[in-house]
C-alpha cells in the first residue's frame, strides 16, 4: 500500500511508523474504536433523511429550505475534507481525532435540541466541519496502527465494510428512532457513538508525531468552500427568486468565479489542497466526474423518495427505511460483480456507462409512480435497477480515481474522490429540490391549494420532475464516461492505496 510522505498534500493516508516500532498491542481494539467513529460519520449522511418529514413538520420550515438539512452537512464535510488531513498532520492525529469526536457530539446535541430551522442548519454544518477533521484522522490512525501488510488489508476490509453498510444502517436506525422516540434522536444517538469512541481513543491511541512542516492551504479552503456554497445557494435561490433574479445568477456566477480562482491558486500554492496533476489522467478525470454525478443522483433519490413514501403513500419511518434496503442490496451485489469480474475483464469503458444507463433507467421508471402505486410491483423494481446501476459505477470509479497516482498524491486522491461524492450530493440536492418546489408551485397555480387531492398531485408532479432530471444527470454521465475512459483493462497496482468511502 502506498503511503503519503509528511510533505504530501494528502489526507487519507499518511507515513507509517518506522519498521522498528512494534505494532500496538491493542490494535484490534483500536480498529473497533475507529470503526465506531467511522460508522457515526457515515450514518449521518442518511439517518436524518428518514426523519426529515417529521423535523419539517415540527420546526415548520418550507419545502424550499428542507434541502439545507442535507446539504449543510455534505457541503461542510466535502469542502473541508481535503484540509482535515493537513490539520491532523500539523496538530497530531490522536488530538485531531478526539477533538473531532467532541465537536461532532456537541454539534449533534445542538441539532437535537434545535428550536428553529436556522439552529438545525448551523448544527448540521458544524457536524460536517468536525466530520471533516474526524474522517481523515481516523483513516490515518488506522494506517499507522496496522504496519503488517496482511493485517492492514484485513483492517481496511473491516473499515470499508463499515463504510459501505453505514448508509443502510442509517436508513433503518433513522426510521426506528423517528417512529419510536422522536426525530431528534437521529442526532442525539451520535452522543453514544462519540462517547464510546472518545473513551476508547483516549485510552488506546498512541500520540503521533506532529509534522511541524505541514502547511495549511487556507486560501484554497476558503476559495473552494466559498465557491461551492455560492453554487448551492444560487440553485436554492432559484426556487424563491426565479432563475432570472440576480439573487440566483449572481451567486451562481460568483461560485463559478471562486472555483476558477481556486483552480488557478492550486497551480501557485506551495502545498495545494488538490494538485491538478491528480485530475489530468483520463481515467481519473472520468472517475471523478462519475462519482460527482452519482452523488448528485443518489442523494436526490433518498430525499424525494423518502417524502413520496411517507407523505404520498403514508409509510411509517421504519417502513420507509426498510423500503430502501433492496436498493442497497442491489448496489452491493453489483459492486462485488464490478470489482471482481467486470473491471478485471472488460474495463471501465463498458462497465461504468452500463451502470449510468441502468441508474438513468431506474430514475425514468420512478416517474411512473402515483398515489395508487404498490411497493412490490411499482416501487421496488426501479429501486433495484437504480441500485444495480450505482453499484456498477461507484466502486470502479472510486478505485480508478486513485489508480496510478504518485505515492505522494495517494492521500489527496483518496480524499478528493470522497469530496466529489459529497459535493455532488450537495449540488444535486440543491438543484433537484429547487426544480421540485418550482413544479409543485406551478401545479398549484389556479387550483385549490387546500384540497388534499390537489396537494398530493402537486407533490407527484414535483417528484416526477426531480426523477427526470436525475435521469438526465446519469445520461450525461453515460456519455462522459464513454468519451473519457480508456479502452481495455486498467493495470492493477497491488501496492495502491485503498480508497475508503468516508
Amino acid at each position: 500500500m502506498s503511503q503519503t510522505s509528511h510533505d504530501a498534500p494528502g489526507t487519507a493516508t499518511v507515513s507509517t511508523l518506522p519498521p522498528s516500532d512494534a505494532p500496538p498491542r491493542h490494535r484490534w481494539w483500536i480498529l473497533a474504536v475507529i470503526g465506531v467513529a467511522q460508522l457515526m460519520v457515515v450514518l449521518d449522511a442518511t439517518i436524518v433523511n428518514i426523519a426529515l418529514p417529521s423535523a419539517q413538520q415540527d420546526l415548520g420550515f418550507s419545502d424550499g429550505d428542507r434541502q439545507w438539512v442535507v446539504t449543510a452537512y455534505a457541503l461542510a464535510f466535502g469542502s473541508l475534507l481535503l484540509l482535515g488531513g493537513r490539520i491532523a498532520d500539523l496538530f497530531g492525529r490522536k488530538m485531531t481525532f478526539l477533538v473531532g469526536l467532541v465537536g461532532f457530539a456537541g454539534a449533534s446535541a445542538l441539532g437535537g435540541a434545535a428550536t428553529s430551522f436556522e439552529m438545525l442548519i448551523v448544527a448540521r454544518a458544524a457536524q460536517g466541519l468536525f466530520g471533516a477533521l474526524l474522517a481523515p484522522a481516523a483513516l490515518s490512525l488506522l494506517t499507522v496502527t496496522f504496519t503488517d501488510a496482511r493485517e492492514r488489508a484485513r483492517a481496511f476490509g473491516v473499515y470499508g465494510a463499515i463504510a459501505g453498510a453505514g448508509g443502510a444502517i442509517g436508513l433503518l436506525l433513522g426510521g426506528l428512532l423517528t417512529e419510536y422516540l422522536d426525530w431528534r434522536w437521529t442526532l442525539y444517538v451520535n452522543l453514544v457513538f462519540a462517547a464510546v469512541a472518545f473513551v476508547g481513543g483516549a485510552l488506546l491511541l498512541r500520540r503521533t508525531i506532529r509534522d511541524r512542516s505541514a502547511t495549511l492551504d487556507v486560501p484554497g479552503a476558503v476559495l473552494v468552500g466559498g465557491g461551492l456554497f455560492c453554487l448551492v445557494y444560487g440553485f436554492s435561490n432559484a426556487e424563491s427568486h426565479d432563475w432570472s433574479s440576480t439573487q440566483t445568477w449572481g451567486y451562481l456566477l460568483a461560485g463559478g468565479i471562486l472555483l476558477a480562482v481556486f483552480t488557478w491558486w492550486q497551480t501557485r500554492a506551495a502545498h495545494p489542497l488538490l494538485p491538478l496533476r491528480v485530475l489530468l489522467d483520463r481515467n481519473r478525470g472520468a472517475s471523478f466526474v462519475a462519482v460527482l454525478i452519482s452523488g448528485a443522483g443518489m442523494f436526490g433519490v433518498f430525499l424525494f423518495l423518502t417524502y413520496y413514501l411517507q407523505q404520498s403513500l403514508g409509510y411509517t419511518p421504519v417502513k420507509t427505511g426498510l423500503a430502501f434496503l433492496p436498493m442497497v442490496a442491489g448496489l452491493m451485489v453489483a459492486s462485488t460483480l464490478a470489482s471482481t469480474v467486470l473491471i478485471p475483464r472488460i474495463g471501465p469503458k463498458a462497465t461504468v456507462p452500463l451502470g449510468m444507463g441502468l441508474a438513468a433507467a431506474g430514475m425514468v421508471w420512478l416517474t411512473a409512480l402515483d398515489l395508487n402505486s404498490g411497493y412490490v410491483m411499482d416501487v421496488m423494481p426501479p429501486l433495484v435497477v437504480a441500485g444495480l446501476g450505482l453499484g456498477l459505477v461507484m466502486p470502479p470509479a472510486m478505485s480508478l480515481a486513485v489508480a496510478g497516482v504518485a505515492t505522494e498524491d495517494s492521500g489527496v486522491a483518496s480524499a478528493a474522490v470522497n469530496t466529489m461524492q459529497q459535493v455532488g450530493g450537495s449540488l444535486g440536492t440543491a438543484l433537484l429540490n429547487t426544480l421540485f418546489t418550482t413544479a409543485f408551485t406551478n401545479y398549484l397555480d389556479g387550483r385549490n391549494p387546500k384540497d388534499p387531492v390537489v396537494l398530493a398531485q402537486a407533490g407527484l408532479e414535483g417528484y416526477s420532475i426531480a426523477y427526470w432530471w436525475s435521469a438526465a444527470f446519469f445520461a450525461a454521465g453515460l456519455v462522459i464516461s464513454v468519451l473519457l475512459y480508456r479502452r481495455g483493462v486498467p493495470e492493477q497496482d497491488p501496492d495502491a492505496a485503498p480508497v475508503v468511502h468516508m
